[in-house]
């Protein structure tokens, strides 16, 4: 049997695991859950579900892969060999339903690095993003053709992820992300600094920020439940769980290892990370509404509309200093953004390796350039349609669901307390029984509770206002053929060395 890779150095393990957490979300979606749901309050659940969801998910994910050395579907099959589907379904749908539309969107902020040397974007920058540049087309079926400079972004953004990932774990992605993290977080703290110079910036982060609304948290309250949902899932997401990165990550860890602690470093660190980030988003947009006259709510938005919309307006504002601070800000987004894709990447093709035994340049190579294809229909002028529906069901349904399935497996397949075990046995710090409880009852439970209130919403209204044809050939369509290569995969062909070997 091959010896599996390890990691060079603890510290490279930490800095591509926080950088697979640190994504695009960490800057335009936190802060923006904080002001809609609490301001400063907000931290409160967001805590709570860090506690109770995210840190013992987290320990989790790091116990089952370390303690299997494998990517999922190896970990899964280990455990049990009919779980081995559910552990194709975590990479497959992770990298199918998100890395397609996530290095487009890398690419959207490569264009925008370039347009920041002249701001191209001009006086109108919703105009510009909408009808200029993504040339939007006027429904989810009408594709319209390729946008050529956003399909040249993404593609070099493939090139990158190959570059990256194409070398041994210890390599490639370890001696990428121990360059890309230490200059992400040095470039974000500038922007920070630089924004909280502005005029009306520190009152915004005061007032919308940091200002608790207790009376939103509480989740007897009308509207207080929604509030305690939205953050247990945005815990989930930012942290990367049920995608599958962190059972690879962690396969490639030595034997001695402190999986508590690391998971506690990982964990606390990417949400700091959110926190921090949010004085920048909101101490601009708080600069802008002064210099513009309007209220804050009238300015701030989530998503693409902060990034390629507000910020490049809030630059047009900027007394001095245009280029720079535009040139930071897109190239804070493309360095959080590729610490996450080129970890999409790694857990899909370390599964295939694990199983088919192929090379690990060809499998990359292979994955790449499949990947490069897939993520065409997001560069047409109907892709922000298509990324918006697949991004609704990958992280409602998808990714909540992989969760769920590994905490029983975990759970009650391996049995809680036989992974408490293996993490206390090779760690300095004890998990407690009462992780199995969490584990076994508390979690899985909430994540329910979550995949619960979104299918109550979703049997109420149309997302996004779609028709309910697209939402079902899109959004249920991209599901279900995820689901459809996992069983493909799963198929009992094609073992690699060391498939069928027991737990370590």
């Amino acid at each position: 049997m091959t010896q599996r890779s390890h990691w060079g150095s603890k510290l490279g393990f930490l800095m591509a695991a926080i950088g697979s957490a640190v994504g695009l979300g960490n800057i335009w979606r936190f802060g923006y859950m904080a002001y809609e749901n609490g301001g400063g309050a907000f931290l409160v659940p967001y805590s709570v579900a860090l506690v109770l969801a995210g840190i013992p998910l987290m320990i989790l994910e790091y116990a089952l892969g370390h303690r299997e050395e494998g990517a999922p579907p190896l970990a899964f099959s280990r455990v049990a060999k009919k779980w081995e589907v559910i552990g194709w379904w975590m990479p497959t749908i992770a990298f199918f339903g998100i890395n397609l539309f996530y290095a487009v969107v890398i690419g959207w902020c490569m264009n925008y690095f370039i347009f920041s040397f002249s701001q191209a974007w001009g006086a109108d920058t919703g105009s510009f993003f909408m009808s200029h540049f993504l040339q939007i087309s006027d429904g989810v079926f009408q594709l319209g053709g390729i946008r050529w400079p956003i399909l040249f972004g993404t593609l070099l953004t493939w090139a990158i992820c190959w570059a990256i990932c194409y070398r041994e774990i210890n390599q490639g992605i370890e001696k990428a992300s121990m360059i890309f993290m230490p200059l992400l977080v040095v470039l974000t703290l500038i922007l920070v600094g630089w924004s909280l110079r502005l005029p009306g910036a520190l009152e915004a982060v005061l007032k919308h920020y940091l200002s608790p609304d207790w009376a939103r948290i509480n989740p007897f309250s009308s509207g207080g439940s929604k509030v305690w949902v939205a953050a247990f899932g945005q815990i989930f997401f930012t942290l990367s769980l049920g995608f599958g990165i962190m059972i690879t990550y962690a396969s490639y860890l030595p034997r001695k290892t402190d999986i508590v602690g690391n998971a506690l470093i990982t964990s606390v660190l990417n949400c700091l990370y959110s926190f921090i980030a949010g004085f920048a988003v909101f101490g601009t947009i708080g600069f802008m509404a002064l210099r513009k006259g309007v209220p804050f709510a009238e300015a701030i938005k989530s998503g693409p509309g902060l990034a390629f919309v507000v910020y490049p307006e809030a630059i047009n504002q900027l007394p001095a200093g245009k280029t720079i601070f535009g040139l930071l800000f897109f190239l804070v987004l493309i360095m959080a953004g590729l610490s996450s894709a080129i970890s999409l990447v790694e857990a899909f093709c370390s599964s295939l390796i694990d199983k088919f035994g192929f090379p690990r340049g060809r499998t990359v190579t292979v994955v790449c350039l499949v990947g490069a294809l897939g993520s065409v229909v997001f560069t047409t002028r109907a892709g922000l349609y298509i990324l918006d529906i697949v991004d609704h069901f990958v992280n409602n349904y998808g990714l909540l669901t992989g969760g769920i399935a590994e905490c029983v497996l975990v759970g009650w397949v391996l049995r809680a307390a036989v992974a408490r075990e293996h993490v206390n046995r090779v760690g300095t710090l004890k998990l407690p029984v009462f992780w199995d409880f969490l584990i076994k009852y508390g979690t899985p439970l909430l994540l329910c509770l979550v995949v619960g209130f979104a299918l109550v919403n979703e049997c109420s209204s149309c997302y996004g206002g779609y028709p309910a044809s697209a939402l079902l050939l899109v959004g249920v369509g991209w599901l279900f053929a995820a689901l459809l290569l996992a069983v493909i995969l799963s198929r009992r062909w094609g073992r690699g060395a060391g498939w069928n070997e027991g737990a370590k």
